[in-house]
């Protein structure tokens, strides 16, 4: 009991001390609600459905010619000819839908699911003495299937599904890659197609394909299901399922080829997006030593997809994060915190704020690794989205770190760029940035004058002044506080100082490299 009472003191003196209300636990939640901002901001890298359109037609007249005789087809009469007993008419007719729905520019989906051929398509999957006709109409069915929800579900319903798996053991490899790329467009189409398509067995003989003697189109064609396999949150995949997809990712993540090398580490990244428990079987797999070279690749999206994947890593746990620290991840930061593309900048500041949220080792890593000069740099000079991912790292150092970690950023210069965000239209930018002058004041001890002076040179009293008319109620109460306990006339009375107080000396100044700061 007395053990319960001295950890639960701790925890309270902890958020009195440092930050009211944000322990751990919240600051992790709010670690989260930035990943999911970065998802939604961030533009599909990998698309979820693909049409499978020849690249043999590459006479633009005699294709334009073709799309004009398609054009004029009868689709009752092709209906009727794709359900022929003769087994020429069929063939011709299943390949003109097809060559419909491969070769227009905007192919005729929905009139072709109204023709109601659907039925016969699926039929004629079936007809194992025919692989040309199974072909085709797994062609036709593949593009039907990478249209909309709606035309997507039009060829679930048709019962296709259970007859691309049995193609999947085909002896004709184009069957088997046709009926790859059409789970791929129905897996893709969501978790309830995705888990559908699971339950009915899916995952391993797709994995069996991965082989050395596979065609390099075949085997980026499996790769991309498997991505569209880890998708979505919600709910995940199964556990079993990410459990078995593992080992193949370890080892496509050996590949030379570029477009796998991409899937590959698209898919650690939409597994490790998960929540703690899918980052936990990501780790266990023992990929993450070969996730984090990746960094430095010569190509921009095996780098983008790779930083994405362990951003995602050091959202966890901070043993967790220490996994990706032990694989020497920071050296890589250098680089990116200076890249050309802004994207990369921005994510990798997301990173950095993500392992300052996390215990006073990993804050010292950060400082060790001489990047908090470049985060600052990136919240002075980067664009806003890649700012608003710097105040953060910085608003996190100054509730994980101790005294000696934030006097080292103060001494870095990061005071008066992140008092220019004070004026943003962002409100939730506004009170991260508050928190964070909050809590340097707190914790500045003896060296509270320096620090007040800095702050109001640099104007960010007056700005703190002005958002205690801010229209939100947390921003201009907080506002309220700093200037009540920091910045008014009794700002200097034991009376209002912080709670708990540091009787060494915080923030030297005067041991500051290039001679200190001079007001």
């Amino acid at each position: 009991m007395a053990a319960e009472m001295l950890r639960t003191e701790g925890k309270n003196r902890m958020m009195v001390f440092k930050n009211k209300g944000k322990d751990q636990e919240e600051m992790r939640r709010r670690r989260n609600e930035v990943t999911v901002e970065l998802r939604k901001n961030k533009r599909d890298e990998t698309l979820q459905k693909r049409r499978n359109v020849p690249i043999d037609l590459t006479d633009e007249e005699d294709v334009d010619k073709h799309l004009v005789d398609l054009s004029k087809i009868n689709l009752k009469e092709l209906v009727m000819k794709a359900a022929s007993k003769d087994p020429t008419v069929q063939l011709q007719a299943v390949q003109s839908a097809r060559k419909l729905l491969s070769s227009d520019r905007n192919p005729p989906i929905d009139r072709l699911i109204d023709s109601g051929i659907l039925p016969i398509l699926v039929d004629c999957l079936e007809q194992h003495n025919s692989p040309s006709l199974q072909f085709e109409a797994a062609w036709a069915l593949t593009n039907i299937a990478s249209g909309t929800s709606s035309q997507t579900q039009a060829v679930v319903s048709a019962g296709a599904v259970p007859h691309f798996l049995r193609l999947l053991l085909s002896s004709q490899q184009n069957v088997c890659e046709q009926a790859v790329w059409a789970l791929g467009n129905i897996i893709g189409d969501g978790p309830v197609s995705r888990d559908y398509v699971i339950e009915l067995g899916v995952v391993r003989p797709l994995l069996m394909f991965i082989k050395p003697d596979i065609p390099i189109s075949f085997l980026r064609n499996v790769t991309w299901v498997i991505v569209n396999l880890c998708r979505n949150k919600d709910p995940p995949p199964p556990v079993q399922t990410i459990k078995e997809i593992l080992p193949a990712l370890n080892m496509l993540i050996h590949h030379t080829d570029i477009n796998i090398l991409v899937d590959t580490v698209w898919a650690l990244s939409y597994l490790t997006d998960g929540g703690n428990s899918q980052i936990q079987l990501v780790i266990d797999s023992g990929v993450v030593p070969r996730l984090i070279p990746l960094l430095s690749h010569k190509e921009v999206k095996v780098q983008t997809a790779a930083l994405r994947a362990v951003g995602n890593i050091v959202t966890g746990t901070d043993e967790q994060t220490q996994v990706v620290l032990n694989c020497d991840a920071l050296s890589y930061f250098p680089n990116l915190l200076t890249h050309t593309r802004e994207k990369i900048c921005k994510e990798a500041v997301w990173f950095l704020s993500n392992v300052t949220a996390g215990n006073q080792s990993q804050v010292q890593a950060v400082i060790d690794a001489g990047l908090l000069p470049l985060i600052i740099r990136n919240l002075a000079n980067g664009e806003f989205q890649t700012q608003k991912e710097a105040a953060w790292a910085i608003s996190n150092l100054t509730i994980s770190g101790n005294e000696e970690q934030v006097a080292r950023m103060i001494q870095e210069g990061v005071i008066e760029p992140f008092c220019n965000l004070l004026d943003c239209k962002d409100t939730q930018v506004v009170q991260v940035v508050l928190d964070g002058i909050n809590n340097m004041l707190k914790l500045a001890g003896s060296q509270f004058d320096q620090l007040a002076t800095m702050i109001e040179e640099c104007s960010g009293l007056t700005k703190i002044e002005e958002l205690q008319n801010h229209d939100n109620i947390d921003i201009y109460k907080l506002a309220f506080e700093i200037i009540e306990q920091y910045f008014s006339g009794d700002a200097n009375d034991t009376s209002v100082e912080p709670q708990t107080q540091i009787v060494e000396p915080i923030f030297d100044f005067d041991n500051t490299p290039g001679g200190g700061f001079k007001f």
